[in-house]
């Protein structure tokens, strides 16, 4: 496995490979796959975990033979989380690198913005993007495959748990773009299907103080409160709460399911209810197990985190379905495989499945909540 940052030079560089025409081959025998990742920025957090969980998983793959004797070469790139230089870089890893499928690919917009190029153009597949929208799947879009729950189906599951344990008055504090707009609309569904009220509170993205925004939600006085936030806001969120006296129960869709909160909330964590992806990853299962020996051998400079477990899984999945190949590997024959998958089982994250028509693998998620300072697994995968 490699990592590549580059400048203006390459940048350069990759443009003019590109005006000559795109070729997924690989020039050794090596098989190439390629993702990009916010490595820096505001969202490196979440980008860095996530580039070393695949990375450990493809490292793990190699030390163990490959894929009948061939390596992965995996090639990863900082992003920044931004869709033009992610442009630049699809461009890059196709023309010049030869990857023959994206894979594990990190941010919604940044990934979007290679569609044209990477999917419509090249015909190179993508798998397992972090991130995604209903969008890309319905219709399923020519090789476009994704590996989690959407952010509607993961707050459609968070309120059912409020709702299963009482709650029918539900605040749901969510940040202003239009983005978190759509996930607020399924939410409510939920709720007013069930017989309940939804009500909300917008909070500037980016906030940091907290303290208007919990002193309007504890004038709702709802029985349950569900955050579409990211994690420092979750995190100020819990804060604030504890300040206020604010004891309605939080509930929250997968972002902030991750170590990182209770380190910034503290005790104030205690009793979070989130959904996540995949098993905690201080899941005492076979396959947690393998991925936190994964991670101390391949990533010792990394702890055991929900990104990284997540994208391990992905990785795994996608390593799954390249076993499942005869003859040639290239764009073509991964993209195939891919919609005939059915029943993928990683240990980690639920069965995947796909066909032509359709290209989400799954839909279900897992209830975690923090206890003892830790996340721990609540029941088995669900589905909306």
């Amino acid at each position: 496995m490699k990592m590549v940052r580059f400048g203006i030079a390459a940048v350069v560089s990759s443009l003019l490979l590109a005006a000559c025409g795109s070729d997924s081959g690989s020039s050794d025998d090596a098989l190439k796959l390629g993702a990009w990742y916010p490595l820096s920025g505001p969202v490196a957090a979440s980008g860095v975990p996530s580039e070393a969980g695949a990375s450990a998983y493809f490292d793990m793959l190699n030390a163990d033979g490959g894929i009948d004797g061939r390596e992965i070469d995996f090639i990863t790139e900082d992003n920044a989380f931004d869709p033009q230089q992610t442009l630049q870089i699809a461009r890059k890893m196709i023309s010049r690198d030869g990857v023959q499928a994206i894979v594990t690919a990190n941010g919604t917009a940044p990934t979007e913005a290679t569609f044209p190029f990477v999917l419509d153009q090249s015909k190179v597949p993508i798998f397992g993007t972090y991130g995604g929208s209903n969008a890309w799947y319905d219709p399923a879009r020519k090789g476009l495959f994704g590996t989690q729950a959407l952010y509607e189906d993961q707050a459609a599951v968070a309120v059912k748990w409020a709702m299963e344990e009482g709650a029918e008055d539900i605040v749901i504090v969510r940040d202003d773009p239009d983005a978190f707009a759509t996930v607020d609309d399924a939410a409510t569904k939920v709720i007013e299907d069930g017989g309940g009220t939804a009500d909300r509170v917008v909070v500037k993205f980016g906030s940091t103080d907290f303290s208007p925004y919990v002193a309007a939600v504890k004038k709702k006085q709802p029985d349950a409160v569900l955050l579409i936030l990211p994690v420092p806001e979750a995190a100020a969120y819990l804060n604030e709460a504890a300040l206020q006296g604010l004891d309605a129960p939080a509930y929250a869709y997968a972002p902030p399911a991750t170590g990182a909160l209770i380190e910034l909330a503290g005790d104030n964590a205690e009793g979070f209810r989130a959904v996540s992806l995949t098993l905690p990853p201080n899941s005492d299962d076979p396959a947690a197990v393998e991925y936190r020996e994964a991670m101390k051998k391949y990533a010792p400079d990394q702890e055991p985190d929900f990104y990284s477990i997540a994208n391990f899984a992905w990785a795994k999945a996608f390593g799954e379905i390249l076993k499942t190949i005869d003859g040639d590997i290239d764009s073509a024959s991964i993209t195939k495989a891919i919609q005939s998958a059915s029943n993928i089982e990683t240990g980690l994250a639920p069965p995947f499945s796909f066909s032509e028509d359709g290209h989400l693998g799954t839909n279900a998620v897992m209830r975690v909540e923090v206890q003892g300072g830790e996340f721990v697994g609540v029941g088995d995968f669900v589905s909306p």
